[in-house]
């Protein structure tokens, strides 16, 4: 297990951070610093530092520091990562073990967590990092964390669709969450564990059945479907990635992830070739990477990255920023739809307000769309509903 690092100066830090030439500022994992303020900016890390997500998901509001030894943040937050060994967990412990914000990561799996734990403790970045393995585990590694993270589940496979993923998927995260609720109840939560359409619903109703639910601290992570967006669209129009920002509504699989080309920032026109051609790519994106690595794996890194960009959001929520915005599937009244992905504004109380503008004025091609995808992500919602009352009955009947 490792040990906690102090950082008292900028002296300190000397190994941790890499300066850049021509801005004359420190920057680490994503945070900048100059010699009057702090400015938490998600520089050349997960955001990009100039892309138009600044006016929502950058962070600009750090007090002046008062001498040199007062510019970093202090690291104070825990956040533990259920499925810590896997093909997720593992690059998203390392990008988590990067940020400053974070004063302890727990990593716990059902096996070969201790390695993995060993292997990212030697890095020198402020966080303990702590290892928990199998259920006797569970609890130590949850207690008083502030944010956790479930990437535990097994991955697709060639020909495997996100349903597949259902049965197995769904135990795995009904036990997780049963433990969170008993452990960390208040903590914020994001589920990455596959079909993201229904374990978050089975995630709410095991909160709600342990008296513990709080929709505004549970988030489906859709990140990598507007990291995706972006990425293709800025490839298509031959933009500035940083500059790229595409709302993704809807849910995360298939034909239920709708990409708004509309709403993109910068402002750009597609022609209906493109809009198709796009559309559909973002929406198969994952079964890309499944097939590419040819039963070898599926999504890992590209959802790691992700995944870390929407833990990086949630972490400056809590710090106090109060501009921290991203799309996530959460309990919504956006659509009739008792869950919905859209953009949201994150506090430190978990989601303070859903951005509805983002459906307003969208084109037919988009409308129709939106109409298509219901009657799928309804199924999936009441299909993780009725997992989860139906695996309360059985205990009950026991």
């Amino acid at each position: 297990m490792a040990s906690a690092v102090t950082m008292t100066s900028v002296s300190a830090q000397a190994a941790l951070v890499s300066r850049p030439r021509s801005h004359g500022i420190t920057s680490y994992g994503g945070l900048k610093a100059s010699s009057s303020s702090v400015n938490f900016e998600l520089g050349s890390s997960f955001l990009g530092k100039t892309a138009p997500l600044r006016a929502s998901v950058t962070t600009r509001v750090v007090p002046k520091a008062k001498s040199v030894a007062q510019i970093l943040p202090e690291a104070s937050y825990k956040v533990a990562v259920l499925g810590a060994a896997g093909g997720i967990g593992q690059p998203l412990g390392l990008l988590i073990k990067m940020s400053p914000l974070v004063s302890e990561l727990r990593l716990y799996d059902i096996a070969n967590v201790k390695g993995v734990a060993a292997d990212l403790s030697h890095c020198n970045t402020p966080s303990q990092v702590m290892d928990f393995t199998g259920p006797a585990e569970l609890a130590n590694c949850l207690k008083g964390v502030d944010v956790v993270v479930i990437p535990a589940g097994v991955p697709r496979k060639p020909g495997m669709t996100r349903d597949d993923l259902f049965n197995i998927n769904a135990g795995i995260v009904k036990s997780l969450i049963e433990a969170v609720a008993d452990n960390c109840p208040d903590a914020f939560i994001h589920i990455i564990s596959n079909p993201v359409n229904s374990t978050v619903p089975i995630a709410a109703e095991i909160l709600k059945q342990k008296g513990v639910y709080n929709p505004k601290k549970l988030f489906g992570v859709s990140t990598l479907d507007v990291v995706r967006a972006n990425t293709f669209v800025a490839q298509k129009k031959d933009l500035k990635l940083i500059d790229v920002d595409v709302p993704v509504v809807g849910g995360h699989a298939g034909i239920t992830i709708l990409p708004l080309l509309s709403k993109t920032r910068p402002s750009v026109t597609f022609t209906d070739e493109e809009t198709e051609e796009l559309t559909k790519r973002i929406q198969n994106a994952g079964t890309e990477v499944v097939e590419a690595k040819a039963g070898a794996g599926s999504a890992t890194l590209s959802m790691a990255y992700a995944a870390a960009r929407f833990v990086e959001s949630s972490l400056r929520a809590l710090a106090g920023d109060p501009d921290v915005y991203e799309c996530t599937y959460v309990q919504s009244e956006l659509t009739e739809l008792p869950f919905f992905a859209s953009r949201v504004k994150i506090g430190k109380n978990g989601v303070e307000s859903i951005i509805s503008s983002d459906l307003e004025g969208v084109t037919d091609y988009e409308a129709k769309a939106l109409e298509a995808l219901k009657p799928e992500l309804k199924a999936s919602i009441e299909k993780g509903i009725e997992f989860a009352h139906k695996k309360q009955g059985a205990a009950a009947s026991v």
